[in-house]
């Protein structure tokens, strides 16, 4: 989350995952040819050392504007070079590549919302709840592939607390709680995490109750984002699908309906009676 792919498409695009890898390969060694560390260059293209630092190792997909901001910091042959590397990278994009894009969205991203009518969100899962989705995927995983999963997703979670200027809004379908995804201990446990989280000054968490009549939700979950330049992305995720939405007019309409939602859901202090309630009943 967002959900599953980290998963689902883990190892099942060797071509995307070398690619990325060259290109991280590239823009480290003409950052280094320019005598800049990790920490001089991120400043010169407007990103994070730990975002440059991703990328240079093949872990996040290289936002659009980074061989344009490159070749302010390193230069014009620089900057083609990269948009050159970036263009074949696109060629080969496909499920894994929309994850990766949202991922490092999300990392610099200083708002960011969420609703959910499938899973708890990913940033906001207990690794009990993690291990447990990731227990139930089919294909099924090895106990290795479980544990890199689980790692990787708790790694995510550190932009809560890393990321105390970004304010982040949940919207979480009561029903996700209801269903006991890995039983009542394990949900205990999710609704103790999602009531410490919601104590966090930029982090908003919201239930939506079982019944709502003007319900907005009901063409699934979205994911949006506000980049620092003020932009905003979209993205959705289906069955070993995804999709990462810029056009302002796709965004927009995202945009419409999660205000909607957060206006039918319950408000935060609603929310923490009725998951005090639902931790008493289990």
């Amino acid at each position: 989350m967002a959900s599953e792919h980290e998963s689902t498409t883990a190892g099942s695009e060797p071509e995307l995952s070398d690619g990325l890898k060259t290109f991280g390969a590239v823009i480290k060694a003409l950052r280094e040819a320019a005598g800049l560390t990790q920490e001089e260059f991120a400043p010169r293209v407007q990103y994070s050392p730990a975002y440059i630092a991703k990328i240079e190792q093949g872990k996040r997909y290289p936002p659009e504007n980074l061989p344009e901001r490159a070749a302010e910091a390193l230069g014009p042959v620089a900057g083609k070079v990269l948009g050159a590397a970036a263009q074949s990278l696109r060629r080969k994009a496909g499920l894994a590549s929309w994850f990766l894009q949202w991922a490092g969205i999300e990392e610099e991203a200083i708002t960011l919302y969420a609703y959910e009518c499938r899973g708890v969100p990913g940033l906001l899962q207990p690794e009990d709840y993690i291990r447990a989705v990731f227990e139930r995927q089919l294909p099924p995983l090895t106990e290795t592939q479980i544990q890199r999963q689980v790692s990787a997703r708790l790694e995510r979670q550190r932009l809560l607390a890393q990321r105390p200027n970004t304010a982040f809004s949940f919207i979480i379908e009561q029903g996700i709680l209801e269903r006991q995804v890995g039983g009542a201990d394990v949900t205990a446990v999710v609704i103790d995490h999602l009531l410490s989280v919601g104590l966090y000054t930029n982090v908003e968490v919201q239930i939506m109750p079982l019944k709502q009549e003007d319900h907005t939700g009901i063409d699934g979950q979205m994911y949006l984002a506000e980049s620092q330049g003020n932009q905003w992305f979209g993205y959705t995720e289906g069955h070993r699908s995804s999709a990462l939405l810029t056009a302002p007019s796709e965004v927009s309409i995202l945009l419409q309906r999660y205000g909607k939602l957060r206006s039918q859901a319950l408000d935060c202090r609603a929310t923490v009676n009725l998951l005090q309630q639902m931790r008493g009943a289990l």
